[in-house]
């Protein structure tokens, strides 16, 4: 298999209806002709275009298109190619010999939480002890803020992550540990995205350290009947001092009881059952997948479950880095994310991860660059973004650069120069 390719037993997609299913297919199938009469934005002069079709172009899984135009009409996408073939169009924009690559898909972040922890980074950059709580730090903010105050938090780094090019998000709750603050946290985040996902699951509340079961029993029971209505997916962090085997196979059973797809944070600081548990219970995504046996690689190379990788988390703790080789090698579906929290990976910027994930993790620019779009939306089971292809979503990155390489080449650098989500140009 070419690495970086979803395997033959890619995800299901994720589609809104099967109205907007037959649409896209309809979308896929028509001539240029047609779409010269509908399109009513297309961008031509572009250098490099990016598709994830591998039966477009260069005929690799980027679908890499040189001398390209794209047209979308409203928030679809209607036609790709070779701009000497582009549909004629009243609006019209010059890429000016920049590449034009899919909106990222970040499908694994923390957004909804309040606080920061400058010292415990600044400790652990400087060698030095520091006792602080932790995740529990955050808790306690997050549970002292207002409704107000943690959306405004949500939307600055939602804005932040826009302008680097980030087009879909999924993020989560986990910073409440109560059934109130894990509620409000979703109702939160729904209000600005469809992928939410419950992580009552993220530690044993402070509350209950004494009791684990008990805490269990309420992460299970009314604290997920009070989160369900706002979530798509459950999340547990399976690990030592967090939750164990046995009680993630009981959170995520209990969640899908409810209609919650799992997630699982697996493997992050040891070896453990949290892969092994996402293959079998088919979660969309197993996330971190830095410590892993030859049986966990084996595992998601034959199931559905993509591994997802978070380089600013191994960048933010100097951790071990996931071997992003060995999973594409031997045929495993590799997401790229932020996983953007305020104690482990305090980073919005997908192209810093996707830097991370080339200097670092053993990919090459091409597989860093499907993984954050392509390999984002596999894990959240969706086939309408992180392509550009008829019927896909319009949502693009002009990057100042002729090449997606850039991203890695000149890490750092603001290179997304302009911005559309869903046919808006937002930045």
């Amino acid at each position: 298999m070419t690495p970086g390719r979803p395997p033959a037993n890619a995800p299901e997609p994720h589609t809104a209806d099967q109205a907007t299913e037959d649409a896209m297919s309809n979308a896929t199938t028509v001539s240029p002709a047609h779409s010269a009469s509908t399109a009513s934005t297309l961008i031509t002069n572009i250098a490099a275009l990016v598709t994830n079709d591998p039966s477009l172009g260069d005929g690799s899984p980027l679908g890499l298109v040189q001398d390209a135009a794209i047209a979308f009409e409203g928030d679809r996408v209607v036609w790709t190619g070779d701009q000497s073939k582009a549909p004629a169009t009243d609006n019209r924009i010059d890429a000016g010999g920049r590449a034009v690559v899919p909106g990222f898909v970040d499908s694994h972040s923390h957004l909804v939480f309040a606080g920061d922890r400058t010292r415990e980074f600044n400790a652990r950059m400087s060698g030095r002890a520091y006792s602080a709580g932790g995740i529990r730090t955050t808790v306690a903010a997050t549970r002292a803020a207002s409704d107000a105050e943690l959306e405004a938090n949500l939307t600055r780094y939602l804005h932040e992550a826009l302008r680097q090019g980030t087009t879909t998000f999924e993020t989560k709750s986990g910073y409440g540990l109560t059934v109130e603050d894990e509620a409000r946290a979703l109702r939160i985040a729904a209000a600005h995205t469809d992928e939410v996902t419950y992580l009552g699951a993220h530690i044993v509340s402070p509350d209950y350290a004494e009791d684990p079961a008990a805490y269990v029993a309420l992460v299970t029971g009314e604290m997920l009947d009070a989160c369900a209505p706002y979530a798509r997916w459950v999340d547990v962090f399976c690990e030592k001092g967090a939750f164990d085997g046995d009680q993630a196979r009981a959170i995520l059973t209990a969640g899908k009881a409810k209609g919650l797809h799992p997630r699982v944070h697996a493997n992050q600081l040891t070896y453990g059952p949290g892969v092994q548990l996402a293959v079998e219970l088919d979660a969309a995504s197993a996330d971190h997948c830095t410590h892993l046996t030859d049986a966990d690689v084996d595992a998601l190379a034959s199931g559905r479950t993509v591994a997802t990788l978070l380089p600013g988390a191994e960048f933010s703790t100097r951790a071990e880095w996931p071997d992003a080789r060995r999973l594409l090698d031997a045929g495993v579906t590799v997401a790229l994310s932020t996983d953007c929290n305020p104690g482990s990976s305090f980073t919005s910027s997908v192209p810093f991860c996707i830097a991370l994930a080339v200097r670092d993790m053993g990919m090459t620019p091409d597989e860093a660059m499907w993984s954050a779009t392509a390999g984002g939306a596999a894990a959240l089971r969706r086939d309408d973004i992180g392509r550009l292809t008829p019927g896909a979503r319009a949502d693009l990155l002009l990057l100042d650069a002729p090449s997606h390489v850039h991203l890695a080449y000149r890490p750092g650098v603001p290179l997304v120069s302009g911005v559309w989500r869903s046919g808006v140009r937002e930045v």
